[in-house]
């Protein structure tokens, strides 16, 4: 089997935007959750988290805790199956929750283990993925106190998660709402709910602006620090690297071609009404790789003369006119975002490389 293509990650450069963001954090009195789902725990990244100086490991995947080495707490992200109650209490220390049979089912499962969980309570503010909703009070309390009442949980904290589905930024305004959510469960239930979990990478602007509302003194950050953006916004982090990692795949043909299609058009391979534009002759590369190995619209060539027209499940089309002295068998870099980092990284397909 061949070395590409290979995903290339620069050890010095995650680390680097890590510690940046986590000595921000701190400056702040807000602790930090590195997040490693992106890499799937690669072991290069998880090494750069433990050198970061965080406060916890995050990641959504069982398997992906089980993989991370390290000595930090680990956060389960995604919230739990109660078929895999027992798996996350032994995986994790920490989990984020809302549903009342699941907490049932971890507390049952610490039972069994003899161990203590810690139980991050989620709050939806409007972006409408996980959490109870947050005009809902009195199910917010129901929950909270069940989780304080199970012997084996801890009420850790409270949580949200913004951006990801709704597209809903974080603001003064909603993440207040969660400060004051817990500030009341705290006054009610005499419990200290040590953690206000402000959200993922898109709470960071507030956190680099001293915007983020008082009381709120933990943060998860994934995308930021593998990416050196903000994400909804998608501004670059001054002082972070954008170029961590580099995607590399290797050239398979080069020949010059019409740029529009000859014959009846259909749908492609994926049911896609692509639209062509004509542009004359052209010099069209083919990289091997594809749709099944990589999100082939989060790459960027770093080669900025050569385009990319498109991809199959194993083909990447490129508009290689404007750099011709490239041949079959040189390697084209590309730059990754999240979602192409994402998929690199799960692809069984794609090497990875540590530098």
């Amino acid at each position: 089997m061949g070395q590409y293509p290979r995903l290339i990650i620069d050890t010095e450069k995650v680390l680097h935007n890590m510690k940046t963001l986590v000595e921000a954090a701190h400056r702040r009195g807000v602790s930090i959750a590195l997040v490693s789902k992106v890499v799937c725990a690669h072991p290069a990244v998880i090494g750069c988290i433990n050198k970061s100086e965080c406060d916890m490991l995050a990641d959504s995947r069982i398997e992906n805790l089980d993989r991370a080495v390290t000595s930090l707490p680990k956060l389960m992200l995604r919230v739990s199956m109660p078929d895999c109650a027992d798996d996350v209490v032994r995986a994790s220390d920490i989990s984020l929750e809302s549903e009342e049979r699941t907490i049932l089912a971890l507390q049952e499962a610490a039972a069994r283990q003899n161990k203590r969980h810690r139980v991050i309570l989620m709050i939806d503010l409007g972006d409408l993925r996980e959490g109870v909703f947050f005009r809902n009070y009195e199910e917010i309390l129901r929950i909270a106190s069940l989780i304080a009442g199970c012997p084996n949980l801890e009420l850790y904290g409270t949580g949200t998660n913004l951006t990801c589905y709704g597209s809903v930024l974080p603001d003064e305004e909603n993440l207040g709402t969660l400060v004051q959510i817990t500030e009341r469960l705290r006054s009610e239930l005499h419990l200290p709910i040590p953690v206000i979990s402000g959200g993922n990478s898109t709470s960071l602007k507030l956190l680099l602006e001293d915007r983020l509302p008082d009381g709120i003194n933990h943060l998860r950050l994934g995308e930021s620090v593998m990416c050196g953006v903000i994400p909804g916004t998608y501004t670059t982090i001054d002082g972070c690297y954008q170029d961590a990692f580099r995607l590399e795949a290797e050239l398979v043909e080069c020949k010059e071609k019409p740029s529009y299609p000859i014959g009846q058009l259909s749908r492609n391979a994926f049911g896609e009404t692509v639209q062509y534009v004509d542009k004359g002759t052209m010099l069209r590369g083919i990289a091997a790789i594809g749709r099944q190995d990589v999100n082939t619209d989060g790459l960027t060539p770093v080669d900025s003369r050569i385009g990319i027209l498109g991809a199959s499940s194993d083909h990447l089309l490129l508009d290689m006119t404007k750099a011709p002295q490239y041949r079959v068998g040189d390697r084209i870099a590309f730059g990754l975002d999240y979602g192409a980092l994402l998929s690199a990284s799960t692809s069984a397909y794609v090497k990875k490389e540590s530098v």
